[in-house]
């Protein structure tokens, strides 16, 4: 009998539990494979190649009838609930990266989410990151093993010949004591805790982009994977409190960022004006509180809708400068954009402009992002306004933005109504609502009544049960006929709204109950697993 829990999540990355006969493992581990299922030697079927098709597969493949269940690509998966399932061969599928994500997005969508997952043979230390970002929990010795019986040291930059031993370069016990066969152990063992680590601070994607610049392969991997959007989009957190770290070309194409850009587009409710205004980013965030930011807002008098330009998010409206990422990220400033990057940026400017008319459009803007600004005009036949003479900040500059908004009315940006359009992708009627702020922490109210808070760490807000009457039908999440009693576990989850990610604001709904809280699974996997915390509960009511 086994059983895995999921503990924490970072995209398919998780920090779970396996208990097998008697043993109960902390993953993502390296152990004796042997040791923990001595059946699987004598097991026959197992090792069909990954690349079989499905007659093939059908033929010859058998999950097996005990731990780990064997699966593959091309075959149903015969796994439940709490079993731990074997990719054979994934050790291959390493030097293929368009076969690795075909074959990884075939099996993770066929297998339940509540599942350990063992890549046999296949961890070295330079690829341990890239298995755990993509989903594997289990690893054994067999991969560094071969490689010292190869007399190769394994570091997570690479391989090298034995003799790297006596450079200094490693002081473990294994160095220390001419062991090869221990250090290359230990250097599996020491990667996969710092991976755990990451996986711990939600920011395993950082490591893999520098981790993988050495190995053609893993980049290639981790491009292909970002393609895959709508598979991975399902399965990240909504929001952390982390941040995010964009500084590689590979991190445009997050699906985080993706997502952000497509929730602007198609979600947010712009505060109504017919002029924008075109800001560029900075290096604090939010960006209201950084000085560059307070003289464009002293410029801009409330007098136009403004919208930063910045890598790698695309277009950011001041409504959501609070909103992870927007709130949470840091890129390398060096004043140059490339064309990839230009292109990119504005193919999102394109589509919020095509999306929301104004009949102004100021470029208060410089280099990159003034470059990205005009491809968009061009693009849609725009007039386009630059008031930029030199730096953003300069005086001239600011004269220049001040005077180009010389007449214009005066509007107040709300951004409670677009934050909760991008949140919940519903336009809220604010009518009859005030909005309370105290430095990061604002609160909504009808009268005296709370309907909504912010929370500082993300920026999304926190709706009370008066407050969900204001979004209907939306991320709800509903139970069987009970009354939680702590937090909803998925096992009492009968059905969730789709859209639903973990870190969405919730309400779940039962015939005794109702309740407030926050998701701690994406929708498909509270309503698929049979372990876990799939509700984090902050309030309940009792139906009578």
């Amino acid at each position: 009998m086994s059983r895995y829990e999921g503990r924490k999540r970072d995209g398919l990355a998780r920090i779970g539990i396996f208990e097998h006969e008697g043993v109960t493992l902390t993953l993502p581990a390296a152990v004796d494979a042997d040791g923990l299922f001595p059946n699987l030697q004598r097991r026959a079927l197992s090792n069909v190649p990954l690349d079989a098709g499905p007659a093939f597969a059908a033929r010859y493949h058998e999950p097996g009838s005990d731990q780990p269940a064997s699966v593959h690509p091309a075959a149903p998966a015969a796994a439940a609930s709490g079993d731990c399932v074997m990719a054979a061969g994934w050790h291959t599928a390493l030097a293929n990266p368009r076969k690795y994500v075909e074959w990884l997005v075939a099996l993770k969508e066929r297998v339940v989410p509540d599942t350990a997952w063992y890549a046999p043979a296949a961890a070295l230390p330079r690829a341990a990151a890239l298995l755990v970002y993509t989903g594997f929990d289990l690893f054994d010795y067999r991969a560094v093993d071969l490689a010292t019986a190869r007399g190769v040291f394994c570091t997570p930059e690479g391989e090298f010949p034995a003799s790297m031993m006596e450079s200094g370069v490693c002081g473990c016990a294994g160095c220390r004591d001419g062991d090869l066969k221990r250090h290359n152990r230990q250097a599996l063992e020491r990667e996969i805790a710092l991976v755990a680590r990451f996986v711990e601070a939600g920011q395993l994607r950082e490591l893999v982009e520098s981790r993988c610049r050495l190995d053609a392969a893993q980049v290639g991997i981790l491009r292909f994977l970002d393609r895959q959007y709508a598979f991975l989009e399902r399965r990240l957190p909504i929001a952390r409190d982390v941040t995010l770290r964009a500084n590689s070309a590979e991190s445009q194409n997050r699906a985080e960022v993706r997502r952000y850009a497509e929730r602007v587009i198609d979600r947010f409710a712009p505060t109504r004006t017919d002029v924008l205004v075109l800001l560029p980013c900075s290096a604090r965030k939010p960006y209201s509180l950084s000085q560059s930011h307070r003289r464009f807002a002293a410029a801009v008098a409330s007098r136009g809708h403004e919208v930063i330009v910045t890598s790698p998010l695309g277009v950011v409206p001041r409504e959501l400068e609070r909103v992870y990422p927007a709130g949470h990220y840091d890129v390398p400033v060096t004043g140059y954009w490339d064309r990839e990057e230009c292109a990119f940026i504005a193919d999102i400017l394109v589509r919020y402009l095509a999306k929301n008319a104004y009949g102004r459009v100021i470029a208060h803007l410089e280099g990159g992002a003034l470059t990205v600004a005009e491809m968009a005009a061009e693009a849609l036949s725009l007039d386009l306004e630059v008031t930029c003479s030199g730096h953003p900040t300069s005086g001239a500059s600011l004269r220049a933005l001040d005077e180009a908004l010389r007449g214009e009315r005066k509007m107040q940006a709300d951004m409670v109504r677009g934050t909760l359009a991008w949140q919940f992708g519903t336009d809220v009627d604010m009518k009859g609502l005030r909005v309370r702020s105290k430095g990061p922490r604002v609160s909504v109210l009808r009268g005296k009544q709370q309907v909504f808070s912010i929370d500082p760490g993300t920026g999304l807000f926190r709706p009370t049960f008066e407050g969900w009457q204001l979004i209907p039908d939306r991320y709800r999440v509903t139970i069987d006929d009970f009354v939680p009693q702590g937090d909803v576990l998925a096992p009492g989850v009968v059905a969730a709204d789709p859209a639903i990610r973990e870190g969405d604001e919730v309400l779940v709904q039962g015939e005794r109950a109702l309740a407030t809280g926050k998701a701690m699974m994406g929708a498909d996997e509270m309503v698929q697993a049979k372990r876990g915390v799939a509700v984090k509960v902050r309030k309940v009511r009792t139906l009578e």
